[in-house]
């Protein structure tokens, strides 16, 4: 069972949209199903369901009158309590009975209404679906003070992993209060009449990850992202710092043709200005490289950093491993704009699978991941081309970093980062499968001397035997020769095979389960 709260400032129009039937047309027979003392009147029920939806309204109302007789200064803004709470699809349809208790456990738990607290506050729990209810109250107790409801979500969250127990209900996967938020109905509603497949704040989230993949700085994550389609304010202290940014997507205005502004923090925790700022101002620029300075390959970079990642996180400094998971992320956003147009969609949607599992309460130490980020930087600011073997390694080597990402995850509890751990590997294989193809075409045009594939094969079944006739059986590996002779024992490093010209994708690897 999932719950959101929300908060309002008139109980009517609540209690109007629970019981509308016309607008809302998913609602079904609305109805009570409880209230703060059991005898509330119910329009759903009543002969005369104007009349009850009036005296419904000023019941709830009433300690708010109170208050504003006795011209109180202490009531909320914001009044209306809403809690709505959802049912798994695969959970049995409860009883009226049942979602009354329920709904009874939840205003204890939250403070609304504390059980034998005969000043609670008033509410009522309204069921116009089979599987949620909405629960309204007012937050004006009767001795007139605010309900003490501090916390609410996370107190209701923890009373309903106990009610999933209690009626044998799917258990939810919960967080850790770092996932970005998610789009509201009125944002979905309005981007499926625009015809949009997804929101703005969605559409935002996936830019602003991708700018600040392939950032160096603060000031050019801020420039970068005003240069891909997206309206940025800098929002700045007196000295003249600055102190963070909200952005907006072109074309999408609210009523007044306003544009609709998000702030960095609303679209993911981390990409806040502080965070990314911290990032950073913690990577070191891509070297630049002058005569006579043999440079490096930064996709092999890349792949170094990648396969060192499992290392890392089997050690004891978790900031330091948040870290490099953070990087890896980093990443997978920017890979979309280095690969051929035929890879893309299978690694944007690796990206945004793995985005929740590179977040969590761990603090990271970005300083430790500078090496990772620096390749990637350098990697983005190459021409795309068609080669895709220095991609194909980096997803190799990507597919095993996020097993272990998943394990270490795993490990802390962290439940819905391992979800989405669990995701990315089916998208990061299909990416490989089609990158990989060529360059594995291209080596098995590059068949070794009989000797050395004799003295690989010799070695194989020396070093794995279980699976050597497996591997020596696959049609890639050159014929043993009719009377190989006993291979001569030479070092490892000695072999010239494979060129060290050629290109190396490495392994495939199944897709994890």
């Amino acid at each position: 069972m999932i719950a959101k709260i929300t908060r309002g400032k008139t109980i009517r129009r609540l209690l109007g949209y629970l019981y509308d039937t016309v607008r809302s047309q998913d609602h079904t027979d609305p109805h009570l199903v409880a209230s703060w003392d059991g005898f509330a009147p119910d329009p759903g029920r009543d002969t005369n369901p104007q009349a009850a939806m009036r005296q419904l309204t000023q019941s709830l109302e009433l300690r708010l009158n109170q208050a504003r007789h006795n011209d109180d200064r202490n009531i909320p803004d914001r009044p209306v309590w809403q809690c709505s709470i959802r049912a798994a699809p695969e959970d049995p349809n409860l009883t009226d009975d049942q979602w009354a208790a329920i709904a009874r456990r939840i205003v204890h738990a939250t403070g609304i209404a504390p059980n034998g607290d005969p000043d609670g506050c008033r509410w009522v729990a309204v069921r116009h679906a089979p599987d949620h209810i909405h629960i309204a109250a007012t937050t004006l107790r009767g001795d007139l003070r605010t309900a003490r409801h501090w916390n609410d979500y996370l107190r209701a969250d923890r009373e309903l992993e106990a009610v999933e127990h209690d009626y044998h209900l799917r258990t939810v996967i919960r967080g850790d209060r770092t996932a970005a938020k998610r789009p509201t109905r009125a944002e979905t509603e309005k981007a499926h009449r625009a015809g949009r497949p997804r929101t703005p704040r969605e559409q935002l989230r996936t830019i602003a990850r991708t700018v600040v993949a392939v950032s160096t700085s603060p000031e050019e994550y801020l420039h970068l992202l005003a240069d891909s389609g997206v309206r940025i304010e800098v929002l700045r202290y007196p000295s003249g710092d600055v102190r963070g940014y909200k952005a907006a997507l072109d074309g999408d205005t609210n009523a007044a043709g306003e544009p609709v502004w998000f702030s960095g923090s609303t679209l993911a925790p981390d990409l806040s200005y502080p965070q990314i700022r911290d990032r950073l101002t913690t990577t070191e620029p891509p070297a630049l490289v002058g005569p006579g300075i043999r440079r490096t390959d930064p996709w092999h970079q890349a792949t170094a950093a990648i396969e060192r990642i499992p290392h890392h996180l089997d050690g004891t400094d978790d900031a330091a491993s948040q870290a490099h998971i953070a990087a890896f992320a980093e990443a997978l956003d920017a890979l979309p704009l280095t690969a051929p147009v035929n890879l893309r969609p299978q690694l944007r949607q690796a990206a945004l699978a793995f985005e929740r599992a590179s977040r969590s309460r761990i603090q990271a130490d970005h300083q430790h991941a500078r090496a990772l980020r620096t390749a990637i930087r350098a990697i983005a600011r190459q021409p795309t081309t068609s080669d895709s073997t220095g991609l194909a390694m980096f997803l190799d080597a990507a597919i095993l970093a996020v097993i272990a990402i998943q394990r270490w995850h795993s490990t802390r509890h962290h439940n819905q980062q391992v979800t989405a751990a669990h995701q990315a590997p089916a998208h990061l294989q299909a990416a490989y499968d089609h990158a990989a193809a060529t360059p594995l075409t291209t080596l098995t045009h590059r068949t070794p001397a009989q000797p050395i594939a004799d003295r690989h094969a010799h070695r194989i079944r020396q070093a794995i035997p279980t699976h050597a006739d497996q591997i020596l059986a696959d049609p890639a590996w050159p014929p043993p020769s009719p009377t190989p002779k006993p291979p001569a024992t030479t070092p490892l490093g000695s072999s010239n095979w494979p060129p060290t010209n050629a290109p190396s994708p490495t392994r495939a690897h199944p897709p994890t389960s």
